[in-house]
C-alpha cells in the first residue's frame, strides 16, 4: 500500500477488492456515514490505505461482532468530538452533533460553529477511528484514568 495511509488513491473497484466486498456495500458504507470517500472532480470515488483499514473494522464488526449498520452509526455518533478539536462551550452550543446520538459529527451540518470551514475527511475525529484498534486507543485516551 502507499506510504501516506491518508492518501486517497484507489479507485472504489480496487478498494472493494482489497476488503472482500462489492462496491455496492461500499457506497452503502458511505450513505449510512460510515465511511466519507475523497471525490475527484469528476465525482470519482477514491480510497486511501486508512479507509480500507475502515472497511475492514466495519466488516469485522458486522460479521464477528453481530453488530449492525446503524448500531455501528450510534456507536461513532458517541464519539466526543470537542473533546478531540477543542471545541469551545459556545461552539458545543451552536452544534448540532452536541445534542445527537444517532449520527457521526462528520453527518452533521457544520453552520456558525468550530468546524464551519473544515473538511470532516481530514479530521482528526474522522481519521483517529479509522480500524478497530484506533477506536479503542482514541477512547482509551480521551477517558480519565
Amino acid at each position: 500500500m502507499n506510504k501516506e495511509p491518508n492518501l486517497p488513491f484507489l479507485t472504489i473497484s480496487a478498494a472493494a477488492k482489497l476488503v472482500g466486498i462489492s462496491i455496492h456495500t461500499i457506497r452503502m458504507y458511505e450513505r449510512e456515514g460510515l465511511i466519507l470517500p475523497y471525490k475527484e472532480e469528476g465525482k470519482q470515488r477514491r480510497y486511501s490505505a486508512n479507509d480500507v483499514e475502515r472497511m475492514r473494522c466495519i466488516r469485522q464488526i458486522i460479521n464477528d461482532e453481530k453488530m449492525s449498520i446503524e448500531g455501528i452509526r450510534r456507536m461513532l455518533a458517541l464519539i466526543p468530538c470537542w473533546a478531540i478539536t477543542g471545541c469551545q462551550a459556545k461552539d458545543q452550543k451552536n452544534c448540532d452533533f452536541f445534542s445527537s446520538y444517532t449520527k457521526p459529527c462528520w453527518m452533521i451540518n457544520h453552520k456558525n460553529n468550530f468546524c464551519t470551514d473544515k473538511e470532516c475527511r481530514e479530521c482528526e475525529v474522522y481519521y483517529s477511528f479509522g480500524n478497530c484498534k484506533s477506536i479503542k486507543e482514541k477512547l482509551k485516551e480521551l477517558l480519565p484514568s
